[in-house]
């Protein structure tokens, strides 16, 4: 009777031990700061993880950026300069949501185009005639009544 009970107290016990912890975030000094860091760095991509933004993301490399946003904004630099910063020094992959322009436009286009042009796609194989199987002759017949047998 003590194996079983110390299957399950282990098998309650091992997610435990498979849990990771992360570090905290330390405590700002000035809450107000810190919002506007988290808000900005929320805005901008981190160039690690590439799909998470600055605030989400745990990589060294975002927690040095969200320093600088926060130093930067510390200095007197509004959230355009900041921004403005980035852009210049890592190019418009850090922006999250790159702005409309003429270099980013199939970038904004494209999905809409790719669901046009399927339907258009789909619509003029649906409308295309099917061809008729073709009929068998009495030969064709007798051989596939054979192969069945």
């Amino acid at each position: 009777m003590r194996a079983p009970r110390f299957l399950l107290l282990l098998l309650i016990a091992l997610p435990a031990g498979i849990v990771q912890g992360r570090e905290a975030a330390p405590a700002a000094d000035d809450p107000v700061l810190e919002k506007r860091v988290m808000d900005l760095a929320s805005e901008l991509r981190c160039l690690v993880c590439q799909n998470q933004t600055i605030a989400d993301s745990a990589a060294p490399l975002a927690v040095d950026l969200r320093g600088q946003i926060r130093e930067q904004l510390k200095g007197g630099a509004s959230e355009q300069d900041v921004i403005d910063y980035m852009v210049a020094r890592y190019g418009d992959f850090v922006r999250y949501r790159p702005p409309f322009e003429a270099k980013t436009l199939l970038l904004w286009t494209g999905p809409f185009l790719f669901v046009v042009l399927g339907a258009w796609l789909l619509r003029r194989r649906l409308a295309r005639p099917q061809a008729a199987a073709p009929e068998l002759t009495a030969a064709e017949r007798a051989r596939a009544a054979r192969l069945l047998e």
